[in-house]
């Protein structure tokens, strides 16, 4: 029979020995040596830490975590010193799931913002929708419709929407293939496509600049939909492909259009016809990418763009979105100039050239 004494000593040989390995897993990232998601995937699979050390530190609360380590260094020696990035999320208010973001971010959706494949937060004129259909993300019929339900919703209301997902281990991994058999190609597969195509094309014309935090595997139709935003931040483990060639199918969300424009038709054709993805940096060379980060950077680096992006003028952006990738260049510029006089003769032009000459920053207001 266990003293209290025993247990005592247990719990303080368990807490030491968490302590230690978030420290070391600290340092690991510290020195360039791993990424975030994959020394958190390494400590679960390999050595059986469940959950791993930033998700575990996540869930008691960083601040907790700081003091407690504040405590050992002092009691068990200097190899306890808090790690310099574990101090840096807490000077930042990034104290784990109680504040929303940690080393992982976390979805508070709003009161009624939960549905069964997404969730919806708000923070001003920002959104972010959370695929939340863990833990692959699949972009099954449903998502699909609830993606293109909460787009309506969305649009030319808030000034930025940020996609980002609510799993570690993928943004999303494409379509759901078991539920897509299930489907007639002639009605059903159909009507799937021309709801994908018509909120994504949706997203691309309007006046709120959309951008995906792709925080891990992006393949298929869950790459097609990073596309179809206006920017693509990437986690530095993320990874982008096509892989629908492997099935013998072809991509079906705007892979064969959308990639090309991006990446050129070589490299566009080469994934498209291989299947094999393509990792963060290579995808940022080729033009896929905004900005490659590191992973629990992601978060913050895609809402930073989205403050900034909100700041400017939506009739602006609406007219260069939907004006821009014109085939033929002299019905392009013919259709610049028509959006041109659109924005010029706005409100919010005068607005900004004011504020410009009145050396003072503008105030946008969508009219």
């Amino acid at each position: 029979m266990s003293t209290a004494a025993d247990r005592t000593a247990t719990g303080d040989l368990v807490e030491r020995f968490g302590l230690k390995a978030l420290v070391e897993a600290c340092l690991v990232l510290e020195e360039g040596v791993a990424s975030l998601k994959d020394i958190e995937i390494g400590m679960m699979m390999g050595a059986g830490i469940l959950p791993g050390p930033f998700a575990r530190a996540d869930q008691r609360g960083l601040d907790e975590v700081l003091e407690a380590l504040e405590r050992a260094r002092s009691e068990w020696g200097e190899s306890f010193e808090p790690p310099l990035i574990l101090r840096r999320l807490v000077a930042q208010g990034r104290l784990g799931v109680k504040t929303g973001q940690g080393f992982f971010p976390y979805p508070k959706p709003d009161p009624d913002g939960s549905r069964e494949t997404v969730a919806l937060e708000t923070r001003g004129d920002i959104a972010i929708v959370w695929l939340n259909r863990p833990p692959t993300n699949a972009l099954s019929p449903q998502m699909v419709r609830e993606l293109a339900e909460l787009w309506q919703e969305l649009d030319g209301k808030v000034r930025a929407v940020v996609f980002a997902s609510s799993s570690i281990f993928t943004f999303s991994a494409g379509a759901d293939i078991k539920e897509f058999t299930r489907m007639s190609p002639e009605k059903e597969g159909r009507e799937l496509l021309e709801s994908a195509h018509g909120f994504m094309r949706a997203m691309e014309r309007s006046s709120t600049v959309t951008i995906a935090a792709v925080n891990s595997i992006a393949l298929g139709g869950g790459c097609e939909l990073a596309m179809a935003c206006d920017f693509r931040i990437a986690a530095e483990s993320a990874i982008f492909g096509q892989p629908e060639i492997n099935l013998g199918i072809v991509p079906g969300f705007g892979g064969t259009q959308r990639l090309p424009r991006l990446v050129g038709e070589g490299k566009a054709l080469e994934m498209n016809l291989v299947g094999d993805p393509i990792g963060a940096y290579e995808a940022h060379r080729f033009g896929l990418v905004s900005q490659v980060v590191p992973d629990h950077e992601l978060l913050d680096t895609a809402l930073s763009w989205a403050r900034k992006l909100s700041e400017q003028a939506p009739i602006a952006i609406r007219e260069i979105k939907s004006r821009s990738h014109q085939g033929d260049l002299d019905a392009g510029l013919r259709l610049e100039a028509e959006g041109f006089a659109i924005a010029f003769g706005s409100e919010d032009a005068k607005e900004g050239i004011g504020a410009f000459l009145g050396k003072r920053r503008p105030s946008f207001r969508g009219r």
